[in-house]
């Protein structure tokens, strides 16, 4: 008889936070700043957001009620009561650090109509007990179009300073990256037809 693993409470809780393409929109409308409005009781008769982006014209209203109960429910999203007796919901900390992880995923580098003759190099050296944040940093890299020249260090063509502030920022991992431009790299033909530079 095989017995069933006993689900540890550190599990049951990351379960309990999975978020779904539903919810990460509504993250990222609450941290660009648009507040969603709903009755006094935050559980119950949402009003859904008003002005919708064009992203929105495939979610139907039952879904989006759904979807920011439950983030309600996950403790990612605070609800302040207002003088005319509805509330507003909020991102709290613990939201905001999902919808910054979130809008990182999605982030892409701007095309460039003539390349500078530069290379952006990312080199780091981040602790394993910070292995997570190693992970997520080389995940966003591979997904910008970086090319890996070795296991911690990655290459560009194009500007990307900002974006790279951005993920050492979120991370909390500024002491371990350092971002170079350089003018020269020996292996430039291959990075060039890996970019089609040429």
């Amino acid at each position: 008889m095989t017995k069933r693993r006993r689900v540890s409470e550190k599990e049951a809780k990351e379960t309990r936070l999975r978020i779904g393409p539903v919810q990460q929109k509504i993250l990222l409308l609450l941290l660009g700043g648009l507040a969603l409005s709903c009755s006094r009781s935050p559980r119950k008769n949402w009003r859904i957001i008003k002005g919708m982006r064009e992203t929105w014209k495939d979610i139907n209203k039952r879904t989006a009620e759904y979807a920011i109960t439950k983030l309600y429910e996950s403790h990612l999203i605070e609800a302040r009561e207002n003088t005319d007796g509805t509330t507003t919901l909020v991102l709290n900390e613990k939201g905001k650090k999902k919808a910054l992880t979130y809008k990182a995923s999605a982030m892409k580098i701007q095309s460039a109509d003539l390349w500078d003759k530069r290379w952006r190099v990312v080199v780091f050296d981040i602790p394993e007990d910070e292995r997570d944040a190693r992970d997520a940093l080389r995940g966003h890299l591979e997904d910008m179009g970086f090319f890996v020249l070795q296991r911690s260090v990655f290459v560009h063509p194009l500007d990307c300073k900002d974006e790279i502030d951005f993920l050492v920022e979120l991370h909390d991992i500024r002491k371990y990256v350092r971002f170079m431009v350089v003018e020269s790299i020996d292996n430039e033909p291959h990075l060039k037809k890996f970019f089609n530079l040429e």
